[in-house]
């Protein structure tokens, strides 16, 4: 089992809100109205490891052992919220959100292949490592900016606990994991090509609930997440090759193999798929 690991190594590094958070660094002269509205938004869309912990232990069922490590998981990323909020209730209290706004991004996710979702949210977390970092960067008030780079650090960490299990996924199921993982990887690391940044926000997860079935769709502002990573935290060309590098460069570690390119990684998939027609053959 990889949870009592996993646990012994996330606790040691676990940050404290009150004692590792700089608050007592905050300058009102440095954080604008936009940039609180952006931090709002944000810890509404962190309250959306509550429907994907649900999402995780139905679709996991038979998996105990992942299944507890999501009370890691869960715990970290609904401290993510709760930071962003006490930010906000410190320092601009009348946008802290209603619990009404945060319960409006809890809905049912339509069941889904359990190694396509492991792929897909460890692909995710590389993502928002890079969002908080370039949000990091972007802000200018002090506090918010050393809440960001934390909140990227625990990403980052989350990243690595989910390739464990994926590495355990390829020794207990071999090809039909990588098909799994190959095949989400090309969606994510195709995001450069399409007309936005893929992520568990923004994919559709309930065709009964269509086109309201986004955590994006279903925020105060659909439109923030765009706006967000287009002109203000600018996550340009640059900053979305290293994202398509770090995913490249940790399927090329998972399968033993060498991917400088969505392309080769397609391939890869492709000759997946060619033993198991011959076996049906």
């Amino acid at each position: 089992m990889l949870y009592p690991e996993l646990f012994k190594q996330l606790e040691s590094v676990r940050w404290d809100m009150d004692k590792d958070i700089p608050w007592d660094r905050f300058d009102a002269g440095l954080l604008t109205d936009e940039q609180a509205q952006t931090i709002k938004m944000n810890a509404i869309t962190e309250w959306a490891a509550l429907p994907a912990t649900e999402m995780f232990l139905r679709d996991n069922r038979d998996d105990s052992d992942f299944s507890a490590f999501m009370s890691i998981w869960f715990f970290e990323e609904q401290k993510h919220s709760l930071v962003l909020m006490e930010y906000l209730r410190r320092f601009r209290p009348e946008l802290v959100p209603t619990e009404e706004e945060l319960h409006q991004i809890r809905f049912e996710f339509d069941p889904a292949p359990a190694l396509e979702t492991l792929m897909l949210h460890f692909c995710g977390e590389i993502r928002l490592n890079h969002w908080y970092r370039r949000a990091s960067e972007w802000h200018t008030e002090p506090v918010i900016k050393h809440i960001y780079q934390t909140l990227s650090q625990d990403e980052a960490r989350h990243g690595g606990a989910y390739l464990r299990y994926m590495k355990r996924a390829i020794a207990k199921f071999g090809d039909e994991a990588r098909s799994a993982f190959a095949k989400v990887g090309v969606l994510m690391a195709s995001a450069r090509r399409t007309a936005q940044a893929l992520h568990p926000t923004n994919l559709h997860v309930n065709k009964a609930l269509f086109p309201n079935d986004t955590i994006q769709s279903r925020l105060p502002d659909p439109e923030w997440l765009e706006r967000w990573l287009d002109s203000q935290i600018h996550f340009d060309a640059v900053w979305e090759t290293k994202v398509v590098e770090r995913i490249l460069h940790n399927m090329s570690l998972l399968m033993d193999s060498s991917f400088k390119t969505v392309q080769e990684l397609n391939r890869f998939r492709k000759s997946l798929a060619v033993p198991a027609a011959a076996t049906a053959s």
